[in-house]
């Protein structure tokens, strides 16, 4: 049995792990391929600016409805039903000829990828025992750093310079993996066990009042709170980095190598963060993971060599994306499998709110003249907030248990 178990989860998690790659390559698409579709489309810096926030707005009614579905007719299947959504429209990112269908498109494509990423977080977190389920969704969501440096990598190759490619990359990956996870991928063992209990029928899993009755609400603030502004930072360096690195005299090569530094450190970071959330005690990891970031951010500030800036964005990297995938493990320990996919994605469309708001507030900063280093303060308390507020939540954790 135990064999059988192992067997379930290992294949649960490699399969997460193939579509997490994929989500890194999205998130670093739409900057990689900006320059082409400016060109093709004539847009300018405002329009451009519009087509980024369109992928994620998406995200936002995607992670909602994914994992509400979820709850209700089964992971598997919404998972599926995502990724489907999610390769169509990136496909047709490549066919459009206006800028109102581009947006749409990206706006859809965006959808079908928040709506897998409760699905991903949750699948990967109870195909192992309680105890292991920060190290299986950092294993798993360690794939998005790894495909966002894969992307990086091909965008210096010939093939990576024709726009086009990008998306018919994103596009047609997920379309093969599809046949995988219907074939391989095991329904989550804890959903088909709530379903068939007298306490969760379909009329009740998985509603949104759910998560703000006397017993969650505390806890989906609290967790809410922390993914807003976490995720806020995460884009801030996701979308900012190499311009941050030219607004302090280095070249664009330079800024693009510290952000391949930056993945790099990210994906070892997520699964030595999601390792340590099983084996220590939760508010020392918290501890950890926030004051990581803070030194980073100050080391970013403080540095005055390339070789200080690159270890800088090593150690935001290591830090920050690892502290995004302790988060989505909370998500998944905070809450009771009826709820568990509704409660994450609620968690995680509220953390993108905040992702959108972060690099169009860098943008102001830097606008106003703050320069690189106003943008590095004033992410500081933003994960002061989030450590804060994650330390409740662990504290009302052990009190409850």
């Amino acid at each position: 049995m135990e064999r059988s178990d192992n067997r379930h989860a290992a294949i649960t998690v490699a399969i997460c792990f193939l579509i997490a790659v994929i989500e890194g390559l999205d998130i670093q698409a739409a900057g990689i391929a900006a320059a082409g579709i400016r060109e093709a489309f004539a847009l300018d810096s405002s329009q451009l600016g519009v087509f980024f926030s369109a992928g994620i707005l998406g995200l936002l009614p995607g992670a909602l409805i994914g994992g509400r579905y979820s709850d209700r007719i089964g992971r598997k299947k919404v998972l599926i039903g995502s990724v489907a959504v999610f390769a169509l429209f990136t496909l047709c990112t490549v066919w459009v000829n206006s800028f109102n269908s581009l947006l749409l498109v990206r706006f859809l494509a965006g959808a079908g990828l928040g709506a897998a990423m409760p699905n991903l977080i949750t699948l990967a977190s109870e195909a192992v025992k309680a105890e292991n389920r920060g190290r299986a969704v950092g294993l798993m969501y360690c794939g998005m750093p790894v495909g966002a440096a894969i992307l990086s990598y091909i965008a210096s190759l010939d093939f990576g310079s024709n726009w086009k490619n990008i998306f018919y990359l994103g596009g047609l990956l997920p379309i093969f993996v599809i046949p995988i996870m219907m074939k391989f991928l095991p329904e989550s063992r804890e959903f088909l066990k709530a379903k068939n209990t007298v306490e969760t029928t379909a009329a009740t899993q998985g509603s949104f009042k759910d998560l703000f009755n006397s017993h969650n609400v505390a806890r989906t603030c609290l967790i809410s709170v922390s993914y807003f502004f976490t995720l806020m930072v995460v884009y801030i360096m996701l979308s900012w980095l190499p311009s941050l690195f030219m607004e302090l005299g280095f070249t664009r090569k330079e800024g693009s190598t510290a952000q391949f530094f930056f993945m790099l450190s990210a994906t070892v970071g997520t699964v030595v963060l999601g390792m340590l959330t099983d084996r220590w005690k939760k508010a020392y990891v918290i501890i950890l993971m926030y004051g990581g970031i803070l030194a980073g951010l100050f080391c970013l500030n403080a540095a005055s060599s390339l070789t200080q800036m690159y270890m800088a964005s090593a150690l935001v990297g290591a830090f920050v994306i690892g502290c995004q995938g302790v988060l989505y493990a909370f998500g998944s320990i905070v809450y009771p499998t009826e709820v568990r996919a509704t409660g994450v994605g609620m968690a995680s469309a509220v953390g993108r709110v905040g992702a959108m708001l972060g690099p169009a507030i860098a943008g102001q900063l830097l606008a106003a003249g703050f320069g690189a280093a106003g943008v590095i303060s004033a992410a500081i308390p933003c994960i002061v907030i989030s450590a804060i507020f994650m330390l409740i939540l662990v504290r009302r954790l052990q009190t409850a248990a």
